[in-house]
């Protein structure tokens, strides 16, 4: 057995080894509200910090979720909708960013123009039910005290329905505005009724390892870089999400969505403020039973640990 000089096996151990990247398994489909991710991708900024990313991708931000809740992402990109139901059925999760808020929510109809709420007064109204549409929808009836029959349909539905006269009015995600503008064409007409905005939030299983939530950290990190691309070089910043989309939604679609999206990662208690009162509308719809939470609850099931540590400026939940 040959043995090394004392000098050569010490310089041995300082020769540096191959750093591993971390693995990252990402529920997330490519979509026109998560530019940060769109820019990060097209320039390696998760090989830079040590990242493995490896993309999964759902139809739905509810079905990243419970893929997330069944151990097979490690992260999951969805509407906070479907964290408000985890919320109220204890579901082992935490919410980690809010990578943006989109401003732009619209009730649809064709011919006649809606003005007030009072417009939709005995309306047959399609939306897909259980939804953050529904919670809308229900949410603008409600302000003025206005009763309307609520159709339920699939999303990929809802315009076909309004074009062939099965409903009056739809209330569709947002990616269905163009497809809807196309269809009808100058039949079209829309009405953007406030009160609320959709946060694209970032979630993560509340069981992950130590060694996961170190790279979880990593991950957020090379997010917030790339947030900050996306406010300094939107256009660029587009041009990577539709690149990434493939021209599955068309430029004057992904431009016009923009224009009512707000592009900042953060984690605030104007989101936990949100969850708190869906999971009181999911209540009052005898969709789960159970007890009313309090506010201090829903904040339970954020995680701010990660993002403090990469931008601590971005986190408020005071």
């Amino acid at each position: 057995m040959r043995f090394l000089k004392p000098v050569a096996a010490a310089a041995a151990f300082l020769i540096p080894l191959p750093v591993m990247a971390q693995d990252i398994v990402f529920g997330w489909n490519p979509n026109p509200s998560t530019p940060q991710v769109d820019v990060a991708m097209a320039n390696g900024y998760f090989e830079d910090a040590g990242l493995n990313v490896k993309i999964v991708p759902f139809v739905s931000g509810r079905e990243a979720f419970e893929a997330l809740l069944g151990g097979q992402v490690d992260v999951a990109f969805m509407a906070e909708f479907p964290a408000a139901t985890g919320i109220l059925t204890n579901q082992p999760f935490a919410i980690v960013a809010d990578l943006t808020r989109y401003q732009g929510m619209r009730i649809i109809t064709k011919d006649d123009p809606l003005d007030s709420v009072a417009d939709l007064e005995g309306k047959r109204i399609g939306t897909s039910i259980g939804t953050n549409t529904d919670f809308y929808l229900s949410n603008v009836l409600a302000s003025e005290g206005v009763e309307a029959e609520i159709v339920n349909a699939a999303a990929s539905d809802l315009v076909a329905a309004l074009a062939r006269g099965d409903v009056d009015v739809i209330v569709p995600f947002p990616t269905y505005y163009g497809p809807a503008a196309e269809t009808l064409g100058d039949s079209y007409q829309e009405w953007r009724a406030p009160g609320y905005q959709t946060h694209y939030v970032l979630a993560v299983n509340a069981d992950m390892s130590e060694e996961k939530s170190a790279a979880i950290e990593d991950f957020l990190g090379t997010l917030v870089r790339a947030n900050a691309e996306v406010a300094a070089d939107p256009e660029a910043a587009m041009d990577a999400t539709a690149a990434a989309m493939q021209g599955i939604v068309a430029p004057e679609v992904l431009s016009d969505l923009w224009a009512d999206s707000v592009f900042d990662l953060q984690l605030g208690s104007d989101l936990a403020e949100l969850l708190h009162s869906e999971t009181e509308w999911i209540l009052s719809q005898g969709v789960i039973r159970g007890e009313v939470l309090t506010l201090e609850t829903v904040e339970s099931f954020f995680d701010p640990a990660p993002l403090s540590e990469v931008a601590p400026e971005a986190v408020d939940l005071d």
